[in-house]
């Protein structure tokens, strides 16, 4: 029997107790840091040489020079047509959905004209060049291309860069399908944090970007937060999370399988159950005994519910969505009548999945909006991957004859209070040049 802890908000320790379970500690490990470092200051110095060795290493694979290392658009062409109807079609779909939701993000350039004539407003530009890494190993992520390849796609993004690495020269032709649909620019077989640095530093072969997304391991998260300044990067991903309010009227089979779905991605993953109905508290725990032995990934999901996960009985629906705020969930699953109501209580949370019919799993592959969310209590103040992540914004100031004199005056004051006095001339210039007029 899995030992998933059991948890009461009445309890006097309660506080204490959920503190301890959603303590994560995401502390940099300094050993693995200093070898991070090494890799991003050798691919920095020696460029594709160092490139190559580290490939050979780490991947296993022998290539002669670098331009060995990129596929060919051809070869991601063929990747696609090899693939069986059914994960083509599928496949088609999921990126069709992504791409209209995030369609939908575009925002335009924008100003407006004062009295006097001076103009104010903000340009939107799309990134030049973007990387995107895409996990390899034991792993294949064809929707982690989708859902960040096509976004930077709809921002406008002129060059779309992909590094996955291709153990012993093996490549994932799910993954480079999926790359052929996102239209990806260019495709290298190389991974890790020599990968991060060839994108952020430039190599021969590998042009710099501007900014860095995609998940990857602990080497990987390294070095993107090392390489942070130099390029963007898009956030730096702690395990996945499922929170479930349910009020106890769901299947407990479909709420216990809710709660594999993040469990079975690694042993700190975290899976939360809220509800204030003791009995079907209990329906699910009985539920996850039973289903957890036809899973196939049944150790993973085990050892993520009995360190991390817990069945949390609350007094009411409105206490569970203020500990749901508390939480600040990657992903909250509100499986309860009248969804709509209780998600106008919820502050913070990656994605919210309204309703008994909506699992989570459904917004990992194809409901459209994107799956790289704020994970370890991020959502408080982060949102999910989207096309704005691929932009930028510039101010536009024209301020007019009639409007310097106006603003000047106003500059004037405040850059003498600070005792900045080119500040304060710079403008007194030009009004009063024109009250001279």
């Amino acid at each position: 029997m899995i030992q998933i802890k059991r948890l009461s908000s009445t309890d006097a320790s309660f506080d204490e107790a959920l503190s301890k379970l959603l303590a994560f500690e995401n502390a940099q490990d300094a050993k693995l840091d200093a070898t991070v470092a090494d890799i991003l200051a050798n691919i920095k110095k020696r460029g594709d040489e160092a490139l190559l060795e580290y490939t050979r290493r780490f991947d296993h694979l022998n290539a002669a020079s670098a331009a060995e290392l990129e596929l060919p658009q051809d070869r991601l062409q063929q990747a696609l047509r090899k693939l069986p109807a059914d994960q083509r079609d599928a496949l088609e779909q999921a990126a069709q959905r992504v791409r209209v939701y995030h369609e939908k993000q575009q925002v335009q350039s924008w100003s407006y004209t004062e009295p006097d004539g001076t103009l104010l407003g903000q340009k939107i530009t799309p990134l030049d060049r973007v990387g995107l890494y895409v996990p390899g190993g034991k792993a294949s992520y064809p929707s982690s291309v989708l859902m960040n390849a096509i976004p930077a796609k709809v921002a406008g993004v002129s060059e779309l860069i992909m590094v996955t690495p291709a153990s012993g020269g093996e490549t994932n032709d799910l993954v480079l399908a999926a790359a052929a649909i996102c239209e990806v620019d260019r495709v290298f077989t190389i991974g890790g944090a020599q990968a991060v640095a060839a994108l952020a530093y430039g190599t021969e072969a590998v042009p710099q970007v501007d900014k860095i997304v995609g998940p990857g391991n602990a080497y990987v998260t390294a070095a993107k937060r090392s390489v942070f300044g130099i390029v963007g990067i898009d956030m730096l991903a702690g395990p996945s999370e499922i929170l479930v309010i349910c009020d106890g009227k769901t299947n407990p089979d479909w709420i216990a399988m809710d709660l594999f779905s993040q469990a079975e991605h690694d042993e700190m993953a975290q899976a939360i159950l809220l509800s204030p109905d003791p009995h079907f508290i209990g329906a699910v725990a009985a539920s996850i005994d039973r289903q957890l032995e036809t899973m196939p990934r049944k150790t993973v999901i085990q050892a993520s519910l009995e360190s991390r996960g817990a069945l949390i009985q609350v007094c009411d629906l409105d206490e569970a969505c203020a500990i749901a705020n508390r939480i600040a969930p990657e992903h909250l699953e509100l499986s309860v009548e009248q969804p709509e109501k209780w998600m106008e209580k919820i502050r913070h949370a990656g994605a919210i999945f309204l309703g008994r019919h909506t699992c989570e799993a459904l917004g990992d592959y194809c409901a459209g909006p994107n799956h790289v969310l704020p994970t370890s209590r991020t959502a408080r103040f982060s949102s999910p991957l989207g096309v704005y992540d691929f932009q930028k914004r510039s101010s536009i100031i024209q301020v007019s004859e009639q409007g310097s004199a106006k603003l000047g005056a106003i500059a004037s004051i405040l850059a003498y209070g600070e005792g900045l006095q080119a500040h304060a001339m710079s403008a007194e210039y030009r009004y009063k040049k024109k009250l001279a007029t």
